[in-house]
């Protein structure tokens, strides 16, 4: 499968299955909305889930999107990237949370400096997966 073409067709869509790795090997998968930035795609998080302590050990990851409607799907193999955990309302880092929140829903926040606010309070980070290779259907 194309992997510029399964990026094209990820970006017109925001929901997905996050497949992780626990420790012990087996499978742990968490529904997520992402983005697609300049060809990586983009996940806001929390630091205490296990999905992002499952990256931080093994950043091997799958992003499977679908789409019934058309069935449709790709799983996406990729390798996490984490950032650093957001420590201030006016950092990088929530910068980035920002434009992911853009990028996901279409629209602006209602309150930026509650949003800024929250991502510190919340502990959140940005997953960057960087695919490797994809396998699916797109019809």
């Amino acid at each position: 499968m194309d992997l510029s073409q399964t990026l094209e067709w990820a970006s017109t869509r925001s929901h997905a299955v996050l497949v992780t790795l626990r420790r012990d090997g087996r499978a742990q998968s968490s529904d997520v909305v992402y983005a697609v930035l300049d060809g990586t795609i983009c996940i806001s998080l929390t630091a205490r889930r296990a999905k992002t302590h499952n990256m931080r050990r093994d950043p091997r990851v799958v992003l499977h999107i679908t789409d019934p409607g058309s069935w449709s799907y790709a799983s996406i193999d990729a390798q996490a990237e984490l950032s650093v955990v957001a420590s201030a309302p006016d950092d990088a880092v929530v910068d980035d949370l920002v434009r992911v929140y853009r990028a996901v829903t279409g629209d602006e926040h209602p309150d930026w400096d509650e949003f800024r606010a929250a991502m510190v309070a919340e502990g959140r980070l940005v997953a960057r997966i960087h695919p490797r290779s994809a396998t699916g259907q797109i019809h």
